[in-house]
């Protein structure tokens, strides 16, 4: 009987030894180099929002500015949580209106010389961003099936047509119609369509 009680425990010892060593020890997940690039590129990019947002209102004061701000902060911290999941450097400045990449470094340029020209401009310079924004995300969407990089893209996308509502409204109570440039009508008319979302458990 003692055998028997011994051979049951050893058993036991093994199978809850098997069964922590598989619930500990996943299969990593590799992930591309578009995939990788893709989330370098959407660090700075947001960055490049939070970076032009702040720059608005800075020279304006006025608060839709500052509030989404905030929210690209955190679209940021969303994308440096996965940077370092993934083993990936992080090569965004912490510098205001500094950044690695080139296209973004011109863009900021232009971007903040355009919201120099008034506060509509600046409005819809929020709205150009949203717009890239939205374009690029659907872009590396269909380019990954990492399911916590998907959930990322899907709260971040979530939260850049809300941000594009704001600064529709404000662009529209000030007389003026915003042309998409990088989405197409038809997407910018859907978004306009539908109230603001909610973003998931994290507020975007």
């Amino acid at each position: 009987m003692k055998n028997l009680t011994l051979t049951v425990t050893i058993a036991l010892m093994l199978m809850a030894t098997f069964s922590s060593c598989k619930k500990d020890d996943p299969t990593p997940v590799v992930l591309s180099q578009q995939e990788k690039d893709d989330l370098t590129v959407l660090r700075e990019e947001e960055k490049l929002a939070r970076d032009v947002y702040l720059y608005s209102y800075d020279k304006y004061g006025t608060s839709i500015f500052n509030n989404i701000a905030s929210s690209e902060q955190k679209h940021m911290d969303k994308i440096l949580t996965l940077l370092v999941k993934y083993n990936l450097p992080d090569i965004a400045s912490t510098q205001r209106g500094v950044f690695n990449n080139t296209m973004l470094q011109t863009l900021y340029n232009d971007l903040t010389t355009q919201a120099d020209i008034s506060l509509v401009e600046a409005f819809t310079v929020g709205a150009i961003v949203e717009d890239l924004d939205i374009k690029d995300i659907e872009d590396f969407i269909g380019r990954t099936s990492v399911p916590d990089i998907l959930d990322a893209y899907d709260k971040l996308s979530c939260g850049s047509r809300n941000h594009m509502r704001s600064y529709t409204k404000e662009l529209t109570a000030n007389g003026v119609t915003y042309t998409p440039q990088s989405i197409s009508p038809a997407d910018y008319a859907a978004i306009l369509a539908n109230a603001n979302e909610k973003c998931g458990k994290t507020k975007m």
